[in-house]
């Protein structure tokens, strides 16, 4: 997935109509915008392509040694770069980020247990359904019942009217995955507000590493120790956390958030290509048609939030 990535001090990680809310843009012109956009495309495909290596290194220690190297490498690394101060911070704080990492660890887990065992594209697209209920949930508008008919309509013909060519418990999986993602991203955002810069983020991986370890160490054992193992589960922590992490980072200083949460609409199409170069996972008319359906909702409950956005800026601030 996803994972879902995220930039750690707004509100929404790399998710449909709840992107994070970037500082005001200064207003780049279109060759201004294509470095940040840039940034943002190649965190997308960084996290897919992360995907696909975590489903080639499952064979050697399954989804739960996967996900257990993945956030242990991330968590060392974010802490080693952040270095967040663990002084200073209320039990509300403290609760704040132990939920917001185990709820990482759950969208991660059920997220590797999904693609395990349906492909890649799919797997992202039923993922994308949560962050995309949220989206349409919070915006209160009549609008956006054609994008839930969109969306669910993609799912119909993924399934093909029934799942019949899904593995019914990866389907399962990945929907759960779902769910977590729209759980990450607002405490993702409560994080953010109560911890400056990455910080919330490094020590919310921290709990999230180590609430998923023992279930890593009871699935695989010793196999995580095996040094090539080790190098391809850094590789997947790199591709899938600590570089589309700062990319997004990066980008959000210069880039609209209406662009940005855009462009995560698009993770299905880049997840399923990935599927294919790296895992041959080609797909079907049908699932080629599901995952347009669910972009083209994502992308639809975004201009909404959007519309909506600029409606309420219309208003004066209370305190103005």
């Amino acid at each position: 997935m996803n994972t879902p990535s995220a930039a750690p001090t707004t509100p929404a990680p790399a998710a449909p109509a709840t992107a994070p809310a970037a500082g005001a843009p200064t207003g780049p012109g279109r060759r201004g915008a294509l470095g940040p956009v840039g940034l943002v495309l190649a965190g997308g495909i960084s996290v897919q392509f992360g995907g696909a290596l975590a489903v080639s290194l499952m064979p050697r220690v399954g989804a739960l040694g996967v996900v257990s190297l993945r956030l242990l490498v991330a968590a060392i690394v974010l802490i080693a770069i952040c270095r967040p101060s663990v002084r200073g911070h209320s039990r509300a704080d403290w609760n704040t980020v132990i939920v917001f990492g185990l709820t990482m660890a759950a969208m991660n887990g059920l997220f590797y247990q999904a693609v395990a065992r349906i492909p890649l594209g799919p797997a992202v697209t039923l993922e994308v359904l949560g962050p995309l209920a949220l989206s349409v949930i919070t915006s209160r508008r009549a609008v956006n019942l054609l994008w839930a008919g969109l969306a669910l309509g993609g799912v119909f013909l993924l399934g093909r009217g029934g799942f019949s060519s899904l593995d019914p418990a990866g389907v399962a999986f990945a929907l759960g995955a779902g769910a977590m993602w729209a759980a990450y991203i607002v405490f993702s955002a409560r994080t953010g507000r109560r911890f400056p810069q990455a910080d919330g983020l490094a020590l919310a991986m921290v709990v999230a590493a180590v609430a998923f370890l023992p279930l890593g160490i009871a699935g695989s054992g010793t196999r995580l120790l095996v040094p090539t193992t080790i190098a391809l589960g850094a590789a997947v922590a790199v591709l899938s956390s600590v570089l589309p992490y700062t990319l997004e980072l990066l980008a959000l200083r210069r880039l609209p958030a209406s662009t940005f949460a855009i462009l995560m609409s698009l993770e299905p199409a880049v997840a399923a290509t990935a599927g294919f170069l790296v895992l041959d996972q080609s797909l079907s008319l049908p699932e080629s048609l599901a995952i347009a359906l669910v972009i083209a909702a994502s992308m639809g409950a975004v201009r909404t939030q959007i519309g909506r956005g600029k409606a309420t800026t219309l208003q004066p601030a209370p305190d103005a």
